[in-house]
């Protein structure tokens, strides 16, 4: 039997070696970036990729219409870099429905909560484990960001939204590269970070560059503003601080539940607790009919299978014969900054629950409590730790206290809950 740790050391070595071999054949070193940094290692100040790739990040031109959305439009630091629950569109702004963010055109939206860009750049290329027989890194609910267009999946999944309708909206990967050549603040920023100068005067140096914004992007994510380990969890392992006894409690049943078999809270080498596996799982969610209501659309039509749809539309044949037994299922998403928040926030791929308690029940009672409603997969859901926990309301209670203690910016004496029981 593979221990968690062992399985998470094998996990470590094919993200690195499919990493590795990426990089080979991308010739990723020819675009200078560094791939410990965007792997999340890097400390302090922002280097010059990292500024640049802040700006991009925070830039609401980088839309179409220009000034709509920008990255942080879904990914709000203030929501732990992801999405909220319901916010009204605005005559510049775009809004939320049910957890679901607009595009930068009105009215456009996708099917799936924004996820989280904290602490995302850790994930490794998407790569398939022969051993434990699980697809495991990418990102993207889908993990459709692999890895193999820039050299990490960070990159990848940092220049899909511009081009992508329901999003940023862009016509080309030349209209956006455009935006950056007309402000000479970009342009500074581009050779300061790049060392070259921004040009596209061929399809050659289009492709080129747009990768690199998107390694940009990346840098900046890979950053401690983004990725903090300043959460109360991170002072009690630091010997800093004490989880009350609620929080305590909350954590014992964490790991009793298992939990963390998916959401692993042990330490990689000099990496804390990620919360996270980065496998992919079908945990029998129903759809987010209220989001599917208000968009007027017709659930036997809107059902989403997540990585085994992805599969199955590959055209590689191996991953098609897999993709039967992977509909609806989705990336395990860290908790780390869950709480964050919580007040206007949805939760899970889809956007379907409204609050961390009624993610606990969920997990809790799927199988006994028929009020959830058809899951959009059943044939694949995960029957062995999800669906009948026989937890009671309290012990949901404190699992739910052990979550917020996962929210950065922490500070002792400080009232740090995000929500309230």
């Amino acid at each position: 039997m593979i221990t968690l740790k062992l399985k998470q050391f094998i996990f470590a070595l094919l993200g690195v070696a499919f990493l590795a071999s990426c990089q080979k054949d991308l010739d990723v070193t020819q675009v200078d970036v560094d791939q410990s940094r965007v792997r999340g290692l890097n400390a302090g100040k922002l280097n010059a990729k990292a500024e640049l790739g802040r700006k991009i990040y925070f830039d609401t031109r980088m839309s179409e219409p220009a000034g709509m959305q920008s990255c942080a439009s879904c990914h709000l630091p203030q929501m732990g870099f992801v999405g909220m629950g319901d916010v009204p569109s605005g005559i510049n702004s775009r809004g939320f429905k049910a957890g679901i963010g607009e595009g930068a055109v009105a009215g456009a939206f996708g099917g799936r909560k924004p996820p989280s860009a904290a602490y995302a750049t850790f994930a490794p290329a998407f790569t398939y484990d022969a051993i434990n027989e699980e697809f495991i890194g990418g990102l993207f609910w889908d993990g459709r960001a692999t890895g193999a267009v820039t050299g990490v999946p960070a990159g990848d999944q940092a220049i899909g939204p511009f081009l992508n309708p329901v999003e940023q909206n862009h016509p080309s990967s030349a209209a956006v590269i455009s935006k950056l050549m007309n402000d000479n603040k970009y342009v500074e920023l581009w050779s300061k970070a790049w060392g070259s100068s921004l040009k596209m005067d061929t399809q050659a140096d289009i492709d080129a560059n747009y990768k690199k914004i998107g390694l940009a992007i990346a840098e900046y994510e890979a950053s401690v503003e983004v990725n903090q380990f300043t959460s109360k969890f991170d002072a009690v392992q630091r010997g800093q601080a004490q989880f009350t006894v609620l929080e305590q409690q909350g954590l014992d049943l964490f790991i009793q539940a298992e939990c963390n078999n998916c959401h692993v809270m042990e330490p990689v080498g000099a990496t804390p607790a990620l919360f996270t596996d980065f496998s992919y799982d079908n945990i029998g969610l129903p759809q987010n009919i209220e989001f599917l209501n208000t968009m007027k659309r017709i659930p036997s039509a809107s059902l989403d299978g997540g990585l085994g749809a992805r599969l199955a539309a590959s055209g590689n044949p191996e991953w098609i014969a897999l993709a039967p037994d992977l509909m609806g299922a989705f990336k395990t998403p860290t908790l780390r900054n869950v709480a964050k928040g919580e007040a206007n926030k949805r939760f899970m791929h889809n956007g379907v629950l409204k609050s961390l308690k009624e993610v606990v029940h969920f997990y809790n009672t799927r199988d006994t409590d028929p009020t959830w409603g058809a899951p959009e997969y059943p044939a694949t859901m995960n029957k062995r730790r999800v669906g009948n926990l026989r937890l009671t309301s309290t012990q949901e209670d404190a699992i739910v206290a052990f979550m917020r203690t996962l929210s950065d910016g922490w500070q002792p004496g400080v009232n740090n809950n995000q929500g309230v029981l």
